[in-house]
């Protein structure tokens, strides 16, 4: 259980791997749990890609992300802000 003094970059996932680090999370499954915690117009509003707002599907933004760094950076990040939140809740 994270102490109070211990930072949000901290928290680790149910096998004790610290989140910010992605071990083993594959790009499709990073995608895949965003969508289904906010949904693509939740992301698109969030973050504000045209690959969340223009037809979207699992397949077409893994290749946007896949070929633009910003874009893969920014998801990454919100990721991992829904999981260490997600990881906090459940350890309170």
């Amino acid at each position: 259980m994270p102490t109070p003094t211990s930072s949000a970059s901290d928290a680790r996932d149910e096998n004790g791997h610290l989140i910010r680090e992605l071990h083993g999370v594959t790009l499709a499954s990073i995608v895949e749990y965003l969508q289904a915690k906010y949904g693509w117009p939740g992301l698109d509003e969030r973050l504000r890609m045209n690959c969340f707002a223009e037809n979207p599907s699992v397949k077409s933004t893994l290749t946007f992300l896949r070929r633009t760094p910003w874009a893969r950076t920014k998801v990454e990040a919100l990721y991992i802000d829904a999981r260490t939140a997600e990881v906090r809740a459940k350890n309170k």
